[in-house]
């Protein structure tokens, strides 16, 4: 039942932090007019990205919304099933719960959108990143590495 609920507050905090961020960032400082804002120049800028696919823009389209929505949602439900069957234990349930938090919020975006909305862009040593991203995908991210680390790691005997 622990795992459960691990897996559950992490992916409501996961899901409501990129959720609460994409809509202050978009409404609240008018991300969607303004394009870009510049927070910690020239390190780090709120610059508006429309992503309609996966990574770097990849299989994007209209045709491609719902597919990769059918695909997330599949995903998320193997990470929980997976997980639940592992029981890897706090930290493993936790980092499965981020990444299906994460995960749902470009779920959303799709749905709501029609495309993922990537703000944060980071900059640093003379290099101009021309990719933004999310908070879900940083949640993505780091659940995918937490369950690298705290999964499977069990000794036998």
């Amino acid at each position: 039942m622990k795992t459960r609920r691990y897996i559950a507050i992490a992916a409501l905090a996961a899901f409501l932090l990129d959720q609460l961020a994409k809509v202050y960032v978009l409404f609240g400082l008018n991300l969607l007019e303004r394009y870009e804002i510049k927070v910690l120049p020239p390190f780090v800028t709120f610059r508006l990205a429309w992503n309609e696919g996966i990574n770097f823009g990849l299989f994007s389209g209209a045709e491609a919304r719902w597919v990769l929505i059918a695909i997330a949602l599949v995903l998320v439900a193997a990470i929980y099933i997976w997980v639940m069957r592992e029981k890897p234990g706090r930290l493993g349930a936790i980092s499965g719960g981020i990444m299906i938090g994460g995960a749902l919020g470009n779920v959303l975006d799709r749905f709501v959108y029609g495309a993922v909305a990537d703000f944060l862009n980071v900059s640093c040593c003379g290099i101009s990143n021309p990719f933004s991203f999310n908070i879900a995908d940083i949640a993505v991210f780091a659940g995918a590495a937490g369950l690298i680390l705290f999964t499977g790691n069990k000794k036998a005997g």
